[in-house]
């Protein structure tokens, strides 16, 4: 199978916003690459590198029209230039050894790692998680997933039960069972997520600890911690359908929030929870509480 991959240059304070621009127009993956040779400092751990000159790298699948899709995105950043329009066609293998290149070790809250194959990391005080790229994506580059990541590092996961709702690649449903957890339920909308999931699960060799779900074939839960790393709208609207999962004195982190939407998220859900404040990353944030 062939991808469509478009790029473009942009500066440090617009790269994110494109890259999510470019996600929310059906991008399966986005990357940054230096675009003028930058010296590169070690970035601290969870962090995205961005420079600044960075080009903004996206993989669409085929069917994409890319001359709609780059006017589509300069409509939406009118007032300065986005440079040096590229597009390329990819084939599978071209595409995951390009994005390996630049998927790195990443350690959260020095408990975790999530490593690429053959990068893998080992110590006493640490768990290791071997994930590679896929169509469901979701390695802990993006600031909502190492929020998440974060979050579960810091937490006592040990003997609970974890819902990890929207759970793309399974990141977090992985780390919440190496971190501990006795059992955890991964929901997604996306068939490749539950397909995605289940085999970074058996790659991870934790399969019998993560059941898949499509949201309506999942059971009645009453769980311990809910992660829900989605959108704002999708989490104002599922506020009641995702109390019903945990039980009360649950602990529940959501993410997929952007800063200035953090205050609508926190009106939604505080009915319901004992909120802490968000914690913020990127332009994104992470809200955590406690179900009352």
């Amino acid at each position: 199978m062939s991808w469509k991959q478009l790029s473009v240059i942009t500066d440090k304070q617009h790269a994110p916003a494109l890259s999510d621009l470019f996600s929310q127009f059906g991008a399966v993956s986005v990357t940054y690459l230096d675009a003028l040779d930058e010296p590169i400092y070690e970035p601290e751990p969870g962090e995205t590198k961005i420079w600044e000159q960075t080009r903004v790298v996206a993989l669409f699948e085929m069917s994409v029209h890319a001359e709609i899709l780059e006017l589509l995105v300069s409509q939406q950043f009118p007032g300065f230039s986005l440079q040096d329009w590229r597009l390329d066609i990819l084939q599978d293998q071209v595409w995951e050894r390009t994005w390996m290149a630049h998927f790195k070790p990443m350690l959260f809250g020095d408990r975790l790692w999530v490593c690429p194959s053959g990068s893998e990391q080992a110590s006493p005080e640490t768990v290791c998680m071997t994930l590679d790229p896929g169509l469901a994506f979701g390695t802990g580059t993006h600031a909502t997933t190492a929020l998440c990541l974060e979050w579960l590092a810091c937490y006592d996961l040990k003997d609970k039960t974890v819902l990890d709702y929207g759970c793309g690649s399974g990141i977090l449903a992985i780390a919440s069972v190496l971190l501990g957890a006795n059992h955890v339920s991964a929901v997604d909308i996306d068939t490749q997520a539950i397909t995605a999931t289940k085999n970074n699960a058996a790659k991870n060799n934790i399969a019998s600890k993560i059941d898949c779900y499509l949201p309506d074939d999942c059971p009645a839960l009453q769980v311990d911690i809910i992660v829900a790393n989605i959108l704002a709208n999708p989490l104002i609207e599922m506020v009641r359908a995702i109390s019903k999962l945990l039980r009360p004195g649950g602990q529940l982190v959501l993410s997929g929030i952007l800063s200035e939407q953090a205050d609508s998220i926190m009106e939604a859900y505080r009915p319901f929870y004992q909120l802490q404040e968000p914690a913020y990353q990127t332009g994104w944030c992470r809200i955590a509480g406690i179900k009352l």
